[in-house]
């Protein structure tokens, strides 16, 4: 019998025989790569770099066009007979490439031959071309046109009739006051009678153009209605017929577990209260990685995914960086197939350590400055309790209103301000937001950055699909305005001075590490760059009116770094 081989397991080319194996599965959402992922993700680098027999441009190198960049990934895995290797995979799929010869197939792959796909995108396509044929008709492009046009003259020609209502209505009261005087008084009846019948003769005449124009646009409605009823029955049964066909498509996603329990997505997902997965749902690298592993009963081990090629518009994505699953689209498949291995604790929800000790700057019976250690929340997360807040509010029990005023980020160590009252804490607020708080941050960022000083002005939002990341959007961003200077250059980092003019969220971090910003993540931020000690981010300087004296005051504090 011929020996089967799985075109799809990679030997390592390095002798891996003195490297231990991990006790847990890596946690995909939040994780430092295990020395087995980083040997991996390096082989199939040069692979990427050196050996594929596939195209597709991640614009690494200048060309016309550019395809994207691509997340890949690898999966560390044991055969049944204890030799160990590794899985690849990527994000999605390459451009106009076949799957590439080696690597894990998708997790349900629309080829030629799947009937329900080809038959409903058949119907889609017929519905899509009778609309086409209805909008290039030269009466349908008219018909609202005309009635857009006839509702038009319609209001023009009312309101000139109204104006000419009032303007008769003026005169006749200016008629009647004149001839008051000097008519008799039988005559002056007369002539009262006269304009009464006046009045409402227009009255009626203004009425009856009013009926007058509602039936006209009445009919060049429901003529209008019945051509484009058609037209819009068929838009329903078109948007009807991609909700089918796409439940369909999100059926045949069916995911394995490590205890052999199989989902599809609509299950996966209705399980969380959400009816209609995100777009391109299981269509990332992680979960066609572990499909494939419990497929050929290999042991999970560790995994570890980085981004290859050009960085896009709006994430921050740098090449050859690692990075962890999506949560939008992959924490609830992961959630699923992850079941039945024993999976790092995920580091967000350890409580901070005891030694992390806030600092007390400044402190009267109004308000305190703090020095926020990094690793300590500023409130309370779902799972972690401890933080500035609940610390605080331990310590001064008889302080009434919010006690937290702003926030830092869990890594960002630096100033705080804490007020003890409700009253205190308005005013705080209030300064901040007309942003008359001057604030200064000091970071060391993990390259040479060429300019000296500038201002960064990219807008900011979250990413829906991948909750805390924030995302450049020109359209739907808020304004985000940071200054910078450097203050010094050493060991290929530079130390400088940010200055924020709003407070957006992970705004520093953002402007500093998009490729649009100044394209050099701050050294240590595992969101945006690459993990390290910690995140060299320190909120050093504020400046405020007291709230109680009225007076001017500025505190400092040395970065720790």
């Amino acid at each position: 019998m011929k020996e089967f081989k799985d075109t799809c397991f990679t030997l390592f080319e390095v002798d891996i025989s003195s490297i231990s194996t991990p006790h847990s599965f890596t946690f995909p959402f939040y994780y430092e790569p295990h020395e087995l992922s980083i040997l991996a993700s390096k082989q199939l680098q040069n692979e990427l770099e050196n050996k594929q027999d596939w195209k597709h441009d991640f614009g690494l190198n200048e060309s016309g066009q550019v395809d994207s960049g691509k997340m890949f990934g690898i999966l560390v895995v044991q055969q049944p007979d204890g030799t160990i290797g590794f899985l690849k995979g990527f994000s999605g799929k390459l451009a106009n490439t076949p799957k590439p010869f080696g690597y894990v197939p998708h997790i349900y792959d629309l080829l030629p031959g799947n009937n329900f796909f080809e038959v409903g995108m058949q119907k889609i396509n017929t519905i899509t071309a009778r609309i086409q044929e209805i909008e290039d008709l030269s009466t349908f492009k008219t018909k609202q046109v005309e009635l857009d046009n006839l509702i038009n003259c319609a209001q023009v020609d009312l309101a000139a009739e109204r104006m000419r209502l009032q303007n008769d209505k003026a005169n006749r009261l200016a008629l009647r006051k004149s001839k008051k005087e000097t008519l008799s008084k039988l005559e002056f009846e007369l002539l009262n009678a006269k304009l009464n019948t006046e009045s409402v003769q227009k009255k009626f005449y203004l009425k009856h153009l009013n009926l007058h124009w509602n039936e006209r646009i009445d009919a060049a409605t429901l003529e209008t209605k019945q051509f484009y009823a058609e037209y819009e029955q068929l838009k329903i049964a078109r948007k009807q017929g991609s909700i089918d066909l796409q439940q369909q498509i999100f059926a045949h996603y069916q995911f394995l577990n490590a205890g052999g329990e199989i989902l599809n997505l609509m299950q996966i997902f209705e399980q969380l209260g959400i009816h209609l997965p995100p777009a391109g749902a299981g269509d990332c690298a992680a979960p066609k990685l572990l499909q494939y592993a419990f497929k050929m009963n290999y042991k999970p081990l560790c995994m570890a995914e980085f981004w290859w090629g050009q960085s896009p518009k709006s994430e921050i994505k740098k090449h050859k960086n690692y990075y962890p699953a999506c949560t939008g689209k992959c924490q609830p498949i992961l959630g699923h197939m992850l079941q039945g291995l024993t999976v790092d604790q995920n580091p967000m929800q350890l409580q901070p350590e005891q030694s992390l000790q806030i600092e007390i700057v400044y402190e009267d019976d109004f308000l305190l400055v703090i020095n926020k250690p990094s690793g300590l929340l500023s409130v309370p997360g779902k799972s972690v309790t401890d933080s500035v807040a609940t610390r605080l509010k331990g310590q001064f029990p008889n302080a009434t209103g919010p006690l937290i005023v702003h926030r830092l980020d869990m890594p960002t160590s630096g100033i705080m301000l804490i007020s003890k009252s409700s009253e205190v804490h308005k005013s705080l607020q209030n300064q901040f937001i007309k942003r008359t708080i001057k604030k200064r941050y000091e970071a060391v960022l993990e390259g040479v950055l060429p300019i000296s000083k500038g201002t960064i002005g990219l807008p900011l939002r979250v990413d829906l699909e991948n909750r805390p990341y924030q995302l450049v959007c020109l359209k739907h961003g808020k304004s985000a305005k940071t200054h910078f200077e450097v203050l010094s250059i050493a060991k290929n980092r530079t130390r400088v001075y940010f200055h924020p003019i709003t407070g957006r969220t992970h705004q520093l971090r953002v402007h500093a590490a998009h490729k649009d910003g100044l394209n050099i993540p701050i050294v240590g931020d595992s969101l945006y760059g690459t993990k390290a000690d910690r995140l060299y981010l320190h909120a050093g300087f504020i400046q405020f009116t007291h709230p109680v004296t009225q007076k001017l005051v500025t505190f400092e504090v040395d970065a720790p770094f």
